[in-house]
Order: C-alpha cells, then structure tokens, then sequence
C-alpha cells in the first residue's frame, strides 16, 4: 500500500520540479550594478597602500633634518660650498692630472689663481665700491624727495590722523608734568645710551674674523676633497659590496650624478660671467657711475634666480636716478639690467642645459624659501644647487624617482 502512494507522489514531485526549472529559465535576469547605475561603470577605484606608520616615521626624519640643518649651520654652509666647488673645479684638476702634473700640486695652483683674482679684483674695485655703498642712502633720500614733491602737497588722510595724535600725546606730556597734575604716578624717562665706538670695533672685528676664518675652512676644504680624487667614490663601489653588476651599475649611476652635477655649476658660473660683462657694458654705455662694480654685483646675484635679478635692477635703477636726477633714466638703468638678466635666464640657460637637469619653477621657488629661512643669504646661493644634486640622486635611484619627477621641469 505504502509502495503504492510512492509510486503516486513521484509524477507529481518531478511535475513540480520541471515547473520551477521553467519559471527559473524564463524569469528575467537580475539587473547589475552597472544597468540600474550607469555611472558606476565610470567610477574608478585608485588603490594606494599607505602605511601610517611610514609616513609618520618620514615627516619626524624631515622634522629632525631640518632642526640639524638649522642648529649646526656654521658646519653645514663651509662644507656644502666646500663640495660645490670641488664639483665645479674637479675638470681642470683632471685635466692637469692627464699632462702628468701631481693633484697636490695642481689643485695648490688652482686655489691659488682662484683666491689671488678674487682677492686682486675686489683690491681693484675697492674705491668704486665704497662710493656705490656711500651713494645708496642719499639715492634713497632724494628719491623719496622727488616722490613727496610729484604726490600731492595736501595732507593725506593718514598724515593727519598722524598730526592729530603727535598732538594729543605732547598735550597728555604737559598735563601730566603740571604741577597740580594727578599725584602718584612716577615718570619715567628713558634715556638713550651712549654711543661707544669700541663697541662697534669689537663687533665688527668679530664679524670679519668670523669670515675669515669660515673662508680658510672653505679653501681648505676645497683642496682636501680636489686631492683625494677618486678616493670616495671607490669607497662607496666597495661598500656596495662583491657583486660585480651592483659595482658597475653603482659607478654608472655616480659618473652620471657627477656629471650632471658639474654641467650644472659649470653653466651657472658661465651664465653668472656672462650676465656681468654684458651688465657692466650696458650700464657703461649708459653712463652710469662705478659700471664695473654693477658687473660684479649682477654677475654674484645670478646665482639667486628671480630674487638676485630684482635686487640688481631695483638698486641700480636708484643710483641711477642720484646720478641722472631722471626717472626716465633710472627705468632705462633698471629696465637694461632686468632684460639681459631675463635673456639670458630663459634662453642662454635653457639651451645650455639639458633637459634632464632642469628644475621646475615652483620647485626652485619653494626651495629658495625654505633654503634661506634655513641658512639665510646663504641658502639663498646654496638651495639651487642643492636641488639639483637632490634631483641628480632622486633621478638615478629607483625609490626616490617620485621626488625627481616632482623637481623637474
């Protein structure tokens, strides 16, 4: 009996089954993401893995460089100058080196060309720059004469808000020292202190001994890294260690380093001779006073891109109208130091420089601010080329290659 209703109920179940399948096979499909929201085929999803704990270990690293780059200056400015100039002057000592001429003495030769031309211009150019530094102030002064004189000779608003309270505070003054004034209060007069000459004798021969003794460690320094040669370079080839591949990519990547570093001081010390004779010539023709001195201002100033540039038009431009009186020939003064400055900044340089080595403008403008609110005037020389040697390095190492695409042009 039992066998029986099996045999009855099996029809049915396999009827029940084939009508599902068919409800299944004939429903519709469920929509996808991508039909109900189109735009979600267009969203893209950027998948960049950051550890916190990296990137909070990097900004303390940059925070602490920074604090030791700043505390320990005085050792970093001789040192970095040091370095510069033994790139820039590495080429000739090799060169006297191939015609079988001793490092020791070819360097010695060197330095000494180098400090008796400098020490023998400015011995030259001494008067002339004596009477440029006099003549800064009475330019400022007569300038500002000439403005006063060309603006209105009514009161301005300000000025006499100014009159008004020079006023009332000299009325307040002769009340308070009237007789029947109000008691209790204690006036206090502050006196100005005496001038003492050898207060300034002993600052100023500190400060030139200072100088004095930061320009020795710089030439010293100078001829150790010229005469060692090669010496750090095979240092480092050995520290790599004894696999010969890793040796020779490492010494590709340092003669590339190198050579880009020195295209790049040899351009800026070119550029920097060229900006002065061509200044010194313009200003000459012009007729302006001490041309020579402007020569070697502008040709210092060019390795401060941008700020070296303004600084020499805007001072010349104001000598230039102590001497001529005119504003017409200030703006000729400053205008002819402004072109040949811009010239040669954006043709000469470019042309002369490879594009691998170019850095970009906001880069070079954010270096120059954070460089001399580091080291002062002289990150102001020294943020550029330390830039470009941070490019040179971020460019050949495959984990800092980020860093160098940002720095470039």
């Amino acid at each position: 009996m039992m066998q029986d209703k099996t045999a009855a109920a099996a029809p049915e179940a396999q009827a029940e089954v084939q009508a599902e399948t068919e409800a299944q096979t004939h429903a519709p499909a469920p929509a996808d993401e991508a039909t109900v929201f189109p735009e979600a085929e267009e969203r893209l999803a950027l998948q960049m893995p950051v550890d916190v704990r990296n990137v909070s270990l990097v900004v303390l690293a940059i925070l602490a460089s920074l604090f030791v780059l700043q505390w320990a200056s005085a050792v970093f400015i001789p040192v970095m100058l040091s370095v510069l100039l033994s790139y820039a002057l590495s080429p000739l000592v090799n060169a006297l080196a191939l015609r079988r001429v001793p490092r020791w003495l070819g360097s010695t030769l060197l330095l000494l060309v180098i400090v008796g031309g400098l020490g023998s211009t400015a011995y030259a150019l001494r008067l002339e720059a004596s009477q440029l530094i006099e003549a800064l102030p009475a330019a400022a002064k007569k300038l500002g004469q000439a403005v006063k004189v060309h603006g209105s000779k009514s009161d301005s608003a300000l000025e006499t808000v100014q009159k008004a309270a020079t006023q009332i505070e000299q009325a307040a003054r002769e009340s308070a020292a009237a007789p029947g004034g109000p008691r209790g209060a204690t006036r206090v007069v502050i006196e100005a202190p005496r001038f003492n000459i050898s207060d300034y004798l002993w600052t100023g021969t500190m400060g030139l001994m200072a100088l004095i003794g930061q320009t020795t460690v710089v030439i010293f320094l100078t001829y150790f890294l010229m005469l060692s040669g090669d010496t750090f370079r095979c240092k480092l080839i050995k520290l790599v260690g004894p696999d010969t591949n890793r040796q020779a990519v490492t010494l590709q990547a340092l003669n590339e380093i190198t050579l880009q570093i020195q295209r790049y001081l040899q351009v800026q010390l070119f550029t920097s001779a060229l900006v002065g004779v061509l200044t010194s010539l313009a200003l000459l023709a012009l007729g302006l006073e001490n041309a020579a001195v402007w020569g070697v201002v502008a040709a210092v100033l060019n390795l401060v891109p941008y700020i070296g540039s303004l600084i020499t038009a805007a001072a010349s431009a104001l000598v230039g109208f102590l001497q001529f009186g005119s504003f017409n020939m200030a703006l000729a003064v400053g205008g002819a130091s402004l072109v040949i400055h811009t010239v040669v900044g954006n043709l000469v340089t470019p042309w002369l420089t490879s594009r691998a080595s170019r850095l970009s403008p906001v880069a070079v403008f954010v270096g120059l601010l954070a460089w001399g609110w580091l080291w002062g005037v002289w990150g102001l020389l020294l943020g550029i080329p330390i830039l470009m040697m941070v490019k040179s390095v971020c460019d050949r190492v495959d984990d800092f290659k980020p860093i160098g695409e940002f720095l470039g042009s």
